[in-house]
């Protein structure tokens, strides 16, 4: 097959002075018959051009098949009468929400359930199979059960537009309640009384803009609790662990206020906690110590790295400093419980959690780290809704040890193993290493960089090379089944930790955004360097991977270095940048200026954003294969700038490597859904990867595993 040429239709756009003329904006409109048609063209040339891969992708599917324990069940997790844990079925594409009832109400220990027994009094919630037929896009927001046990609100979307129908169902008889509320947010909040349920619904440009509440069958509409009129903020509601307050949030990417209300009173009224301030960002959580309800308040004001205060509750502006303000230690969150809390930060590029005794004299006991023994852990609390409770759940992982699930037994400082994320096949974590190193980037800032192998690989080696930075997001060690059969393959997993994350604290973040945003591009391109200056990989054999605002630092690398790699997966690109971020109509737009500067009313801020964004910069010159993914119905980014991006890059580019588009029909910015269908899309990309990294060995589809699996 010839690769689809889209028609080039002028569509002028002037801003400060400066003309360009766009030839592919006419592929915006998705309701046009020939916008569709030249998508559907792509995918059937990416059908074609890969056709050859089948063999691979089904060997990586059935591996990952194989090494996961399909028929399964989380460990349960208690709250008031019951426990609650998720299922999976083999052949089942998503998950059941159970419970079953407590022995003793004095017994924290979780039970050992079985996945293949009959459970005693167990009562199926929700099951995500049922209420995907006959869609063919399904996602699950909300799944929250009332504080008496009694009532389920939970939330779907089955079109991947991030809009969401709400429900509700009667535990006590099964039945569904005839209250449905449609086109809100994914969240659900109840109140204490079991009767109030907080919802946020999105605007014309999906911010969440407004807070409701509903009473649970009145018959009566929504209430309209809050809404935020500026655009750059957008909100949450949540609910206190202690249950005494609601909370809602209003963010923007440099300031924040929080509202309180009583979660008792189903017709409280909210009030702010601290009155916003440009620049100044908090969060607030409920602590009561010596008898006396407290504020918890986390903040940045004159504390780039957050310093944590406490004030009462009748006087948050009274406040006192719990953790001073570290150069070298970014504090996350702190969450509160009845007898201590816990907070967690961020030290040497890691996450990590400290545990404080509050003892009833109002004074807090000496902090104690939870440590775990490899450099590369992350750790952080997992499921913790119980204000009083003898236990402390975590949950621990790294690039090669799977998730572990413990409880910290609080009298005694016990750790119980409850959980091994279960991985089939004789899987063994000492075949694999796992090591940090640093690049230097051209300004001399030392970069990040996490390295995943094989045990015993030859070096130079196919080498996969992924990379995020932006919204000070964190790329934290993470297992993954499926990055197993790369790392079989013979290929190593690279992980740039780029400026524009936050993994070495708010500078990092802050020194790459707004008009510093070429750093994340420079740095990852160094980090690129450096693995062929190190011999760990050659330019020939080196693949970037990224996503979203990802997906940008991979189409400007593509425009700055294309002789680095020899190939590009792009998966949802945010490549079109400045054309978004010039209209304030779209979702990425008006709260989006904080992060890349608002070009409309600043010729600097465009002047620069043109500069990098990929779409504009396309040149006639030779670029690597470049795989891009995007879905129709995204509503971040919009399938249209990877369109147009693949459109220009045809036009222009001077070789002759491969150049495909594939997108999803029915999806959103996730991508596909089910379990099974997310298998087959990550077996095409990584086949895809390893015939792009090693085409000596990949390109046929054929060669079997450099490492043998023979379990597998």
């Amino acid at each position: 097959m010839n690769p689809p040429i889209a028609k080039r239709v002028g569509t002028r756009r002037e801003h400060h002075g400066d003309v360009f003329l766009d030839p592919y904006e006419w592929l915006r409109d998705k309701a046009n018959p020939d916008v569709v048609a030249y998508l559907e063209a792509e995918n059937a040339y990416t059908d074609e051009q890969t056709a050859h891969l089948a063999p691979l992708r089904q060997r990586i599917f059935d591996e990952i098949k194989a090494r996961t324990k399909e028929t399964d069940l989380s460990v349960p997790t208690r709250r008031g009468d019951w426990w609650y844990y998720g299922r999976s079925y083999e052949g089942k594409q998503y998950g059941v929400q159970c419970r079953c009832p407590i022995g003793d109400p004095d017994d924290w220990t979780p039970p050992e359930l079985d996945e293949h027994t009959e459970i005693p009094g167990e009562q199926i919630l929700l099951d995500e199979n049922v209420e995907a037929e006959g869609h063919d896009f399904f996602s699950l927001g909300a799944a929250s059960v009332s504080l008496d046990g009694n009532t389920l609100a939970f939330s779907v979307d089955v079109v991947g537009d991030e809009r969401y129908t709400l429900k509700f169902r009667n535990l006590l008889t099964g039945e569904m309640y005839d209250d449905t509320i449609v086109g809100i947010g994914a969240g659900a909040t109840w109140a204490a009384d079991n009767r109030t349920v907080y919802y946020v619904t999105v605007d014309e440009a999906w911010r969440p803009d407004t807070v409701w509440r509903h009473r649970l069958g009145s018959g009566l509409p929504g209430e309209r609790v809050h809404h935020e009129p500026d655009e750059r903020f957008w909100l949450a509601v949540g609910r206190s662990r202690s249950n005494k307050y609601v909370f809602i949030a209003a963010g923007s990417a440099v300031t924040s206020e929080v509202f309180y209300a009583d979660a008792a009173d189903g017709d409280a009224e909210f009030t702010s906690i601290l009155p916003r301030r440009e620049l100044v960002e908090y969060s607030v959580e409920h602590a009561v110590v010596g008898g006396e309800d407290r504020f918890l308040i986390l903040h940045n004001d004159g504390a780039e790295n957050f310093t944590l205060v406490e004030a009462p509750v009748s006087d948050p502006a009274a406040f006192r400093t719990l953790i001073e303000h570290r150069e070298d230690v970014r504090l996350d969150a702190v969450d509160a419980f009845e007898t201590h809390l816990v907070v967690s930060y961020r030290s040497e590029a890691l996450p990590r959690i400290q545990l404080w005794p509050i003892y009833a004299d109002g004074n807090y006991g000496h902090p104690e780290e939870i440590t775990f023994e490899t450099e590369l852990t992350s750790s952080g609390l997992s499921g913790n809704p119980n204000w009083s409770s003898p236990r402390l759940r975590i949950g621990t992982t790294s690039f090669v040890v799977p998730v572990r699930v413990y409880d910290i037994v609080l009298a005694t400082g016990e750790r119980i193993l409850l959980r091994e994320q279960p991985v089939l096949g004789d899987y063994r974590p000492e075949e694999y290493v796992e090591r940090r190193d640093w690049a230097v980037a051209p300004d001399g800032a030392r970069i990040p960089v996490s390295v995943i192998h094989r045990a015993g690989l030859q070096f130079p080696a196919p080498t996969l090379l992924y990379g995020y930075g932006a919204y000070e997001s964190c790329e934290d060690p993470r297992f993954s089944i499926a990055r197993l059969s790369l790392l079989d393959r013979g290929m190593v997993f690279v992980i740039a930790h780029v400026r524009g994350g936050g993994e070495l604290g708010r500078p990092w973040y802050e020194h790459g955004k707004l008009l510093e945003k070429k750093n994340s591009f420079t740095d990852f391109i160094a980090v690129g360097a450096h693995l062929v200056g190190t011999d760990v990989t050659r330019p020939e054999n080196l693949v970037a991977l990224g996503g979203s605002a990802g997906g940008l630092l991979m189409g400007a690398v593509a425009n700055m270095a294309p002789d680095l790699f020899a190939g590009i997966l792009a998966q949802v690109p945010f490549v079109d940048a400045l054309t978004t971020i010039l209209d304030p109509s779209l979702p990425l737009t008006v709260t989006e200026w904080d992060e890349w500067g608002n070009p409309l009313a600043d010729p600097e801020v465009y002047h620069y954003m043109k500069s990098y964004s990929p779409y504009e910069n396309v040149e006639a010159k030779n670029y690597p294969a470049i795989l891009a993914m995007t879905s129709l119905n995204d509503t971040r980014v919009y399938y249209v700038e990877p369109a147009k991006w693949v459109a220009a890059l045809r036009h222009a580019k001077t070789d002759s490597n491969p150049l495909l588009l594939k997108t999803e029909m029915v999806a959103g910015h996730g991508g596909i859904s089910g379990r099974y269908e997310r298998w087959k899309e990550a077996a095409f990309q990584y086949a895809w990867v390893l015939a792009t990294a090693d085409p000596d060995h990949h390109s046929s589809g054929e060669v079997d595993h450099l490492f043998p699996t023979p379990n597998v």
